[in-house]
């Protein structure tokens, strides 16, 4: 018997094919957190339909027993609040409100991992139209989902979170292309948070933080290299974010839950102004911290810098129009002794002056900074300009810095460019080595940084010009020479014809 189970491929563009619903109607950067919830929704009850019929085999008519049973699973699925009952349902007229009192009843049986999760999504919204438009759509999207190809169960589809883990980053993907700017606030590119999590290559045991992890994606890339001796993927390890959009943050948590990962905890919150992973009076500590942060975000509390309760800003205070640097600052103080920083920057952190510049000598001057990674333009999405990762380690062990130039080697791409596996590689590689390469990478001398006035500007480190070679001018006086009388003839030829035509 051939096994029928749908490929990752399938299952992908039976989600996308969903979307059609709603494209036309709104915008994806709004239409995803439906889509989204939906297929959490499915998921879940697909997932319970499993486990009850695997516990009715072994119990058989005991409801009471497998009731009990199934109050111990991850999450609780109260009765009616199933999708084959919403299903059922998918032609009454009031088909909206019905899904919103059963994703109330589901937040409410659950609310340990997902308090607050739906509170910013109604499907009974003049969003998604009027009555009649509302429940026609609605209606479609039931029967979208309710395709053989997205039948969740474990039984039928194998490793259920590994398959739905990776068709919520490609949607995620797919919406943040087609959100433009609005894709950065809530995605970094896979292939960008492959290469951040290998370079600060977590260990089993370590507390991982990203405090502006959008959507969720780079702090669970950094989970999935956690690896035990063996090389297999590990499960001791510990997710924190924090994320300032509340529908942002819903999509995390979600995020999470489909990846197997609930135990992350992720707090709603703005990271500068008031963060929310504390432990008694003070900020929690990490063996890991990664993150995108908005990249030079204006307005982002210099005013309240001087009086922040937990010291963050005594290097100084970045400009009130650019947060980089303030980002950056709370990282550091959220690391514990001997962790590591990854965070990806514009160029202007590596070498703008004034308050920034202040800061950036005392990182260098206290022996933080381990390494800078120039990027290739156009990886991001919603902004063309070229990016730079900074590795900050407080146990670094050297006072040396290694510079990478990586902007030349990249997938070139229609909408964006790509890091493929084999740039991957070759940065981390070099990091790992933290050695000089012609023309790629430098380890430089903190005399040499000091002698630069503390500039990280990469070129100033990294010598990436390649020599014209030398023009031989008797070569190209002989080709000028044979253009000329080549032309000469054409002329000839030409008259010869003109005069056949008698012109």
């Amino acid at each position: 018997m051939t096994n029928t189970n749908p490929t990752q491929d399938q299952v992908n563009k039976a989600l996308w094919g969903a979307c059609d619903t709603f494209r036309g109607a709104f915008d994806s950067s709004e239409y995803k957190n439906y889509i989204l919830v939906f297929m959490f929704l499915k998921y879940m009850s697909d997932v319970w339909k499993d486990h009850y019929e695997e516990y009715k085999i072994q119990y058989g008519d005991d409801e009471e027993l497998i009731q009990r049973k199934l109050q111990r699973e991850r999450f609780v699925l109260p009765e009616n609040c199933s999708f084959d009952y919403l299903y059922e349902n998918r032609n009454d007229k009031n088909i909206g409100e019905i899904i919103d009192k059963v994703l109330a009843k589901i937040e409410d049986k659950n609310l340990a991992k997902l308090e607050g999760v739906f509170r910013n999504i109604s499907f009974n919204s003049d969003k998604l139209g009027q009555t009649k438009d509302r429940n026609r759509r609605l209606k479609n999207l039931l029967d979208d989902f309710a395709s053989p190809i997205l039948d969740f169960r474990p039984s039928k589809l194998g490793k259920v979170e590994d398959v739905l883990g990776n068709s919520y980053m490609y949607l995620i993907g797919e919406f943040a292309s087609g959100a433009g700017k609005k894709g950065g606030e809530f995605y970094s590119p896979d292939e960008v948070s492959e290469l951040l999590a290998r370079l600060v290559n977590p260990s089993p045991g370590d507390r991982i933080c990203d405090p502006t992890c959008g959507s969720g994606s780079l702090l669970i890339k950094v989970g999935e290299q956690v690896k035990e001796k063996d090389g297999s993927r590990s499960k001791d390890f510990a997710l924190y974010g924090q994320e300032s959009n509340g529908d942002t943050w819903a999509l995390s948590k979600l995020n999470m839950f489909l990846h197997g990962m609930d135990g992350a905890r992720i707090e709603w919150c703005d990271t500068i102004n008031n963060p929310q992973l504390i432990e008694g009076e003070h900020l929690m500590k990490f063996n890991i911290v990664v993150a995108n942060p908005p990249f030079s975000l204006d307005k982002w509390g210099a005013e309240n810098a001087e009086t922040d309760r937990f010291k963050r800003f005594l290097r100084g205070t970045p400009p009130k129009s650019k947060g980089d640097y303030a980002f950056i600052l709370h990282m550091i103080d959220t690391t514990l002794p001997d962790g590591r920083i990854g965070v990806i920057v514009p160029h202007g952190v590596l070498f703008r002056g004034a308050a920034e510049g202040k800061i950036r000598q005392k990182l260098i001057e206290e022996n933080l900074l381990e390494a800078v990674i120039g990027l290739p333009s156009n990886l991001f999405f919603g902004t063309g300009i070229p990016a730079a990762i900074m590795i900050l380690n407080k146990g670094k062990k050297s006072k040396d810095v290694l510079f990478i130039d990586a902007s030349k080697e990249y997938q070139d791409g229609k909408k964006q460019n790509r890091l493929r596996e084999n740039d991957i590689q070759k940065i981390v590689t070099t990091y790992q080595n933290f050695e000089t390469i012609e023309k790629y990478s430098n380890v430089a001398t903190l005399k040499e940084i000091k002698d630069n006035d503390f500039n990280l500007n990469i070129p100033r480190y990294v010598d990436t010009f390649e020599e014209e070679e030398p023009i031989d001018l008797a070569k190209v006086k002989e080709e000028i020479n044979t253009l000329e009388s080549e032309l000469a003839e054409v002329r000839k030829e030409m008259q010869h014809y003109l005069e056949e035509l008698g012109l």
